[in-house]
């Protein structure tokens, strides 16, 4: 199976205020991204599932990556 890149856009909780953010990330499936970014939010920065707001999944082409490492990755 072939992976696809997605960018996803929300915002979570720190604190009080909600942050935005926007993560390139690659998944065979859609249904895939939703699990890698609780996770990584959850591990890196210590937050809860509820406290992280999916807006957007969108696929995306390799020549629309913005993130280094994902283009480094992809680049190889």
């Amino acid at each position: 199976m072939k992976t696809k890149i997605f960018r996803v856009k929300g915002n979570f909780m720190m604190g009080e205020k909600l942050q935005p953010f926007t993560k390139e990330l690659k998944a065979i499936k859609k249904e895939e991204i939703h699990e890698k970014i609780y996770s990584e939010f959850g591990s890196k920065h210590g937050i809860s599932r509820n406290k992280v707001y999916i807006e957007s999944i969108e696929e995306i082409s390799p020549d629309e990556v913005e993130d280094p490492i994902l283009k480094n990755i992809l680049e190889a």
